[in-house]
């Protein structure tokens, strides 16, 4: 955990507990329990097939859990459809990102949200000027620059796309982002950027569950572990009190008795 150990008395954003999931015959996630608190990031880590995914998709509300509680400020929450995770302040950033490539920056931060304006007070039309204006204040706010915003997003870089995603997410005023494998497949300089996006979400009281194989970024960003192994929540390690070698282990064997 960063100096001072902020999140040490901070408040419970999201409480799990007891959360299982199967498929047939096979138990994806197994009596899960863990918690989020506000302003930190949570890394979760395991192997394919440990259930990270599935976890994650009954917290976005993609696959509600069979059995477990999900708690969101203290008060249960049914999490049945990305709408009802949506309303609770969830934010999920999927690989795909779910940019339209051949609209603009602002046009795709304000995706199924448009502001409208109406010309000479008669006819509809899409209000470009305040989602331009409000699209630099939001990036502002967390520290981006991003000089192409008229630009279709497709001639974009793939950080530059990661930021708009992550920005179409914080303009709901989201109380936590789930983020599977925010870095795959971008450059060193481009990955340092979303992961100074991403704390500058944790200074700004934003929560952040990370789904990421690359442990070095983990342990750059996390102020908790949470490894998973064959559906079951193995332990909750505080980074700055294991090592990368004792977080390989519990993803290899598990918790030895």
């Amino acid at each position: 955990m960063p100096e001072g150990d902020p999140q040490a008395t901070a408040a419970t954003v999201l409480r799990v507990v007891g959360l299982s999931k199967s498929y047939g015959g096979l138990k994806a996630v197994d009596d899960v329990t863990f918690d989020v608190r506000e302003g930190e990031i949570l890394a979760l880590v395991g192997d394919n097939g440990a259930g990270k995914s599935t976890l994650v998709k009954a917290l976005a509300g993609a696959q509600p859990p069979d059995d477990g509680r999900i708690e969101i400020d203290g008060a249960p929450r049914q999490l049945n459809a990305p709408r009802d995770a949506d309303a609770a302040g969830i934010g999920c950033l999927h690989q795909g990102l779910g940019l339209v490539d051949t609209l603009n920056v602002p046009e795709n931060v304000f995706l199924g949200r448009e502001l409208r304006t109406r010309r000479l007070g008669l006819v509809p039309e899409l209000d470009h000027v305040r989602m331009r204006e409000r699209t630099i204040d939001l990036l502002a706010r967390f520290g981006v620059d991003l000089p192409r915003l008229n630009e279709p997003v497709v001639k974009l870089s793939g950080g530059q796309r990661q930021t708009i995603a992550i920005s179409r997410l914080l303009l709901k005023d989201v109380r936590l982002v789930i983020m599977d494998e925010p870095m795959a497949a971008l450059g060193v300089e481009e990955g340092r950027r979303v992961l100074d996006l991403v704390r500058a979400m944790r200074e700004r009281g934003v929560s952040v569950i990370v789904i990421s194989h690359n442990l070095e970024h983990v342990f750059q960003l996390a102020d908790r572990i949470a490894i998973m192994k064959n559906g079951r929540l193995i332990d909750v390690v505080e980074t700055a009190s294991t090592t990368r070698d004792e977080v390989v282990r519990l993803i290899t064997f598990g918790r030895m008795h």
